[in-house]
């Protein structure tokens, strides 16, 4: 085979694979449509009690770290700022309006280590358990960048429910 013949193949195959991976994209959000995240503003009575800046990692099933969610707003990794306030938690990620979780919305925060691509120190993630605005519970996880875990998923945890809180709830 020539080189020009090589070099052909090579691009076909490279085009081959960019057609794939796009093909199972559009099928993750055609499968993912039915989530929706709760875009909105903080309350206006609400008080700021913790901001942090942190890597937006992904958002996945409950329960199933390994299987990422194609959310509008939520389906790639993105630096943000998150904002815990007496009302709930405010998400801004680059790019993307305000998600905001009220409190009632949020089932739970844990730390963890492993979130599809993502593999950290032990607790170095902070995972968020809320409800979509259909219902279904899902986990998204966060890393701070200058704060400890620790801290973050204190500060989240501080504004629940005491009947909301624990990864069954």
């Amino acid at each position: 085979m020539s080189r020009q013949g090589a070099l052909l193949v090579m691009i076909g195959v490279a085009l081959l694979l960019l057609a794939l991976l796009a093909w199972s994209w559009y099928r993750r959000v055609r499968r993912d449509r039915g989530f929706t995240a709760p875009h909105g503003e903080i309350p206006a009575g609400a008080t700021q009690t913790a901001l942090f800046a942190v890597l937006y990692v992904a958002t996945t099933r409950h329960g199933e770290p390994l299987e990422r969610l194609a959310i509008r707003g939520l389906g790639f990794r993105s630096r943000a700022d998150l904002t815990v306030t007496s009302e709930g938690v405010a998400i801004d990620l680059t790019g993307q309006p305000r998600i905001f979780l009220a409190s009632a919305r949020i089932a739970g925060v844990a730390q963890a280590s492993v979130a599809i691509d993502r593999v950290v120190e032990p607790d170095g993630l902070v995972r968020i358990e809320w409800r979509t605005d259909e219902g279904p519970l899902v986990d998204s996880y966060f890393r701070p960048q200058d704060a400890s875990a620790r801290a973050l998923a204190d500060a989240v945890g501080a504004i629940l429910t005491p009947t909301s809180t624990g990864p069954d709830a």
